[in-house]
This record gives structure tokens, sequence and C-alpha cells, in this order.
């Protein structure tokens, strides 16, 4: 089996006159591993999204995606992925039968059952037209015609667009199965990370201009530390320390987030002269406390 990775980026750099949005980022994306990718607003998900998709070109750097550039990809290749854009589908004036048919004839590998499968759990009518449906119904029309195209990698930006919480939970574990039976590759990016979390292998964490972190969630999960202690009244964090993340005072409580065990971070901020007691540490448990503790709330 191809061991080499589905997605290669290597030093990346864009940005959008004289806005730069991050420069020389590198990452891989395993082959069979679904993957998300997480940031605030305006760290570059879906400038990200773009450069893989090749509707951009960065200023610096190179995508390859099945070892090719995607500048350069020829069209064989381009058929083995899926991309979705922001839930967007075209010829609204079809309905989801006639669209169907439509885009089957330009996939040699076309799975008409993947399709109707997703569109009757989410209990749309067969001849229901998409220029009637609901902003999210329209995504999952878009999602189901990605999936149909059996596509060997998928990249699909805020693929739960526009759905309810019952719906989403319903396409995330449905988008689950058909990825993990099928050994998909998946590069995906949601402002809901509850879904992420429920759907996704490993993350890149964006900060703004860099990675923060690219891990298994389990590993995040596993190594991750809130940590609190009491400080005195009037005392200003100014201890800089890049493995300490997001340190703040409230009150006469300090907290911040950091990967190193409690033992070391003694040690640290003793050198760092915080005048600390009662240190606490407890695990990040979730993928969201996560996000918010290594980007910060605000």
């Amino acid at each position: 089996m191809n061991n080499e990775p589905v997605i290669q980026c290597r030093d990346l750099t864009h940005g959008y006159g004289k806005r730069l949005i991050y420069e020389h980022l590198s990452f891989d994306v395993p082959r069979g591993r679904i993957l998300g990718l997480l940031g605030k607003n305006g760290t570059g998900k879906t400038t990200t999204i773009n450069l893989l998709s090749g509707y951009l070109k960065p200023r610096g750097g190179q995508c390859l995606v099945f070892g090719e550039d995607v500048q350069a990809m020829p069209p064989h290749l381009r058929r083995r992925i899926g991309l979705l854009i922001e839930g967007h589908v075209q010829y609204t004036f079809m309905n989801i039968e006639q669209i169907e048919r439509f885009y089957a004839q330009f996939y040699p590998r076309w799975n008409r059952d993947a399709y109707y499968e997703l569109m009757r759990r989410l209990q749309v009518a067969p001849g229901q037209r998409i220029s009637r449906m609901s902003c999210g119904q329209r995504s999952q029309v878009a999602l189901g015609l990605i999936l149909a195209q059996d596509p060997e990698l998928l990249i699909l930006d805020d693929f739960s667009l526009g759905l309810d919480p019952g719906y989403r939970r319903l396409f995330v574990d449905y988008l689950s199965d058909y990825a993990r039976s099928g050994g998909k590759t998946v590069f995906l990016t949601s402002h809901i990370i509850q879904d992420m979390e429920r759907l996704i292998d490993d993350c890149i964490i964006l900060d703004y201009g860099r990675i923060l972190v690219q891990s298994p969630v389990r590993e995040l999960l596993g190594t991750l530390r809130r940590f609190t202690c009491t400080v005195p009244d009037g005392y200003e964090w100014t201890a800089d320390d890049p493995e300490l993340y997001h340190p703040s005072v409230l009150h006469g409580r300090a907290e911040g987030y950091t990967f190193l065990p409690e033992e070391e971070l003694t040690l640290r901020l003793a050198t760092r002269h915080v005048p600390c007691r009662d240190l606490a540490c407890e695990p990040v448990t979730n993928l969201e406390d996560a996000f918010i503790g290594l980007t910060g709330k605000y």
C-alpha cells in the first residue's frame, strides 16, 4: 500500500493585499485519516481549502495532492477528489432525482446508493426542488453528490452548515461510517467543534499565522492540562513562556493551559518568579475546551 500522505503542504505562504494570512506553513494529511482544521475566524481555514483545491495560487510554497502539485493536476486525479465549498450546490432548478442523474454522467465510479441513502435519512422527498430547500438541506444535497462520486479524498469546508443539531448528529455519524468503511481520507473544517470531535481522528489548530498543534485528538486530550493557582491580590501575569498558553488572572486566581507535566510546570513557574500557591492541574477532556485553551477566549 502507498504510505505517502494524501495531502502535503510545504512552506505555504499566502495573504490578501498587504495582509499576510500565514507564512511557511507545512503539514501532511495521512492516507485513510479524518483530519479537522480548527481556527478562529480569519486564521486561514477557507484559504487553505481554496489552496488545496487549486482555486488560489499560494504566494509561496506548494500544495501536493496524491503527489501532484494542485496547480497542474491532471483531470484523472481531480476526479479522485470530492470538494465542498461552504455547502454550495449548482442547478437549483432541478429536483434531487434530476440532479443525481445529471451528475452521474460525469463520474465512472458513481454510487447512487450513497446519495439516496443520505437523502432517505434526511427525509428529503425525491421530487423536492432544490430551490425550495433550506440552506441546510441544500448543503446535504451537495454532500450527497460528493459521496456518490466515490472519491478517495474528501475536502469539506463548513460541512454541517445550516443543519439543526439532530441532522448534524445524523450526518456526522453517516460520514464517519462512509469514510471508515471505504478507507477514505477526509480534510474538513467546521465552526461546530462538537461535531468535529465526534468525527475526526486528527486535528490541526491554527493560530494567526502558524500551526499551534497537529495531533491525534486522543493524544491532544491526553496531554493538555488546565492549571490554576492562587496569586497575590493585584498581581498581573507578566511571565512570558511559549509553553504556557494564555495565562490570566481574575480575583486572585490564575489559570492557563500547558502540555508540561505538573512537576515541570511547578519548576517553570518558580523559575519565572510567579508567586503562586495551591497549584492544581486537571486534564482537558473535550476538544472545544482544548481549542479555547490553546487559542484564547477572545
